[in-house]
C-alpha cells in the first residue's frame, strides 16, 4: 500500500470519529461524491498540515464547496 493511500485511510477513519460516523458511511460518502481521488491528490497539501484543516476541507467538499469556498448550485 502506497504511503498516501495510507494517508487516505487514515483521513476517512479521523473524519468518521471526528462526526461520531462509521467509518464505513464515510467510506460510501466519499466514493458516492467521487471524492478518493481529490483527498489522494491532496496529500502532498493534507500531510504538511494539521489533520483538522484535511478535516475541515473534505467536510467542505462534501457539502458541495467548490474550491473557492462557494456553494455549487
Amino acid at each position: 500500500m502506497t504511503e498516501e493511500a495510507r494517508y487516505l485511510l487514515f483521513l476517512t477513519e479521523q473524519y468518521a470519529a471526528v462526526k461520531g460516523l462509521p467509518g464505513s458511511q464515510v467510506f460510501n460518502m466519499l466514493k458516492e461524491k467521487e471524492l478518493f481521488s481529490y483527498i489522494h491528490n491532496m496529500f502532498y497539501t493534507y500531510h504538511t498540515e494539521r489533520v483538522e484543516n484535511a478535516i475541515e476541507d473534505i467536510e467542505r467538499v462534501l457539502n458541495g464547496d467548490d474550491s473557492k469556498g462557494n456553494k455549487n448550485a
